[in-house]
C-alpha cells in the first residue's frame, strides 16, 4: 500500500462480508455505530449454489444472491462497505486498533474478525464443487436421502461421515485415494461392521450427467461407481493471521479463541462465524454476529452516562442526545417508511 493510501476511521470495521461478519455489521450500524466491512470477496458462502437451513430463505437461492441482499441491507443502513483485502494490524494505543489493506487503512475502536477458514481440497479429478463435490455434512446431506454417496479421505472424519451418511442412504462408500487409512483400530472395527466399501484405489476420472451434476467416478482398477454426490473431508486452514498478529488466543485446531460474546482474549476484538469453534452452518453465524454485535453496542453506547462521567461531567444535557452520528442519525429517519 502506497504512503497516500486513505484512511478511513470508523467506531466498529468487521474484517470479512460472510453471513457473520454481515450480521454483526448490522447490529452495530442500526445501534447507531458508525461501521464499515472490509471485504475481499470470496468465501464458503458465495460458493454455494444453494442455501439450506435458513429459515425464510429459498433454497433456489444462491450463496452469492443471499450475500447480495445483506451487502444492499447494510448500505440501507449507513454501513460502508469496502472491497479489500486487510493484510496486517497493529495496536498504536489502547483505545485504536489500525489496519492495513492492499487499497487504504482503517482504524476502528472495534474489530470483528469474520475471516472464516479454506476447505482443504483433495486433488483432482474432481466433481465439481456443489455438484457433485460437498464439504458440509449438516448443510448437504438431506439432498442425498437413498442415493449412492462416497466419502473421500482417509482419516477419522472421513470414517466418521461415512457412518453418520448411513442415516440418509444405504449405498455409502469411503474412498481413501490410496491413501493409507490414518483412522484407528476401534474405527477400522467400525467399518467393518456396516455396511461401507472402502475403497483404496485412486479416482482417474469423472462422468457429469447433461446438467453438470456428478453422475460417476472412474478408479485406477478400471472400475467405474455411481454416485449422486458426496464429500471431502481434508480438514480446514483457518484464517487466523490477523488474530494472531493482534495477539489473539489461538486453540489447537486453529480456531480463535472466544466467550459466548464473540470476545477474544484481546481487548476490543471480536471474532464471529467459521474462524471461531462451533458447527460451520449460516444460523449460528447469524447467531454469532447478532451477539458480538450487541455486545460492541454495550461496549460503546454514550447512554446511559456512567457514575463517574456524571461526576466528572455533569449531567447530560438535551443537546447532547441522541446518541447517535448525524450521518446515521440522517439515514435512519430516511430509511423509516411507517407513518409517511
Amino acid at each position: 500500500m502506497s504512503d497516500e493510501a486513505k484512511l478511513h476511521e470508523y467506531e466498529v470495521v468487521v474484517i470479512g462480508g460472510g453471513p457473520a461478519g454481515m450480521t454483526a455489521a448490522l447490529y452495530s450500524t442500526r445501534l447507531g455505530h458508525d461501521t464499515a466491512v472490509v471485504n475481499r470477496g470470496g468465501g464458503r458462502a458465495a460458493m454455494m449454489q444453494e442455501v439450506h437451513n435458513l429459515l425464510g430463505v429459498k433454497e433456489e437461492t444462491s450463496g452469492a444472491e443471499f450475500l447480495g441482499i445483506g451487502q444492499e441491507q447494510l448500505t440501507g443502513y449507513g454501513c460502508d462497505i469496502h472491497r479489500d483485502m486487510v493484510t496486517s494490524c497493529s495496536r498504536p494505543d489502547s483505545d485504536g486498533i489500525r489496519l492495513s489493506g492492499n487499497s487504504a487503512e482503517y482504524e476502528a475502536n472495534r474489530v470483528v474478525l469474520a475471516t472464516g477458514f479454506n476447505d482443504v481440497r483433495p486433488e483432482p479429478p474432481l466433481p465439481r464443487t456443489g455438484r457433485g463435490l460437498h464439504y458440509c455434512l449438516h448443510c448437504d446431506a438431506h439432498m442425498f436421502v437413498d442415493e449412492p454417496v462416497y466419502v473421500m479421505g482417509h482419516a477419522e472424519s472421513a470414517a466418521h461421515v461415512a457412518g453418520i451418511m448411513l442415516n440418509f442412504t444405504d449405498e455409502v462408500d469411503l474412498l481413501t485415494r490410496g491413501n493409507d487409512p490414518e483412522w484407528s483400530e476401534k474405527t477400522a472395527e467400525m467399518l467393518e461392521n456396516h455396511p461401507i466399501d472402502v475403497i483404496h484405489d485412486d479416482v482417474s476420472g469423472i462422468q457429469n450427467g447433461e446438467d453438470g451434476w456428478l453422475k460417476a467416478l472412474e478408479f485406477e482398477d478400471g472400475t467405474v461407481r455411481e454416485y449422486k454426490g458426496g464429500f471431502a473431508m481434508y480438514g480446514a486452514e483457518y484464517n487466523n493471521g490477523l488474530a494472531r498478529e493482534l495477539g489473539c488466543d489461538i486453540n489447537d485446531d486453529g480456531t480463535i479463541e472466544v466467550d459466548d460474546h464473540g470476545r477474544t482474549s484481546v481487548d476490543h476484538v471480536y471474532a464471529v462465524g467459521d474462524c471461531t469453534p462451533g458447527h460451520n452452518q449460516i444460523p449460528v453465524a447469524l447467531g454469532q454476529g447478532a451477539k458480538a454485535g450487541i455486545d460492541v453496542h454495550f461496549q460503546l453506547r454514550d447512554f446511559p452516562r456512567d457514575p463517574e462521567l456524571l461526576e466528572e461531567q455533569g449531567p447530560v444535557r438535551s443537546e447532547e442526545v441522541p446518541g447517535i452520528p448525524d450521518e446515521l442519525l440522517e439515514q435512519a429517519v430516511d430509511f423509516h417508511t411507517y407513518g409517511k
